[in-house]
């Protein structure tokens, strides 16, 4: 699966495009399971520690994450709450090439979303993992990081 990136104008008008629920009545748990694994066969072959489904042309919402040794796979996202309390920090993106640059974010995040079998999942995140989390949940929702840039 190729990663989409904003040098393709076609390209970047879709990752610009809030993605569509994901729909569990229509995909069998075996096509969830060769989804996630093909997402993450993507991720880690461009060694990127996250990567949600419209960069990779579906439009679903969708992502895959590793962080810290542990793998995520977390379909229909929301960041449900947010602390005041923010954290600078470098970063990049697969569809964004040769940019990296500090972004402001909540240092801590609630995330409430269904895992591969459609059950509710909450997180509670800080640090890194929020921030990787934010990252993944902006990009279903049409923002790249470099939209953050912007406002300076």
């Amino acid at each position: 699966m190729s990663i989409l990136t904003l040098k393709n104008k076609k390209e970047e008008k879709f990752l610009r495009r809030k993605t569509a629920e994901f729909d569990f009545k229509k995909s069998s748990p075996k096509e969830i399971r060769e989804l996630i694994k093909k997402m993450r066969g993507t991720m880690e072959e461009a060694n990127g520690i996250g990567l949600a489904a419209n960069q990779i042309g579906l439009d679903m919402k969708v992502f895959v994450a590793r962080v810290e040794g542990k793998f995520y796979a977390i379909f229909n996202p929301e960041i449900t709450k947010t602390s005041r309390e923010t954290e600078a920090a470098v970063e990049g993106c697969l569809s964004v090439s040769l940019v990296m640059d500090e972004v402001v974010r909540p240092y801590r995040i609630t995330l409430k979303g269904f895992d591969k079998a459609g059950k509710k999942l909450t997180i509670r995140a800080w640090g890194h993992l929020a921030r990787v989390l934010q990252h993944e949940v902006d990009h279903l929702n049409g923002k790249l990081f470099i939209d953050y840039l912007k406002k300076r």
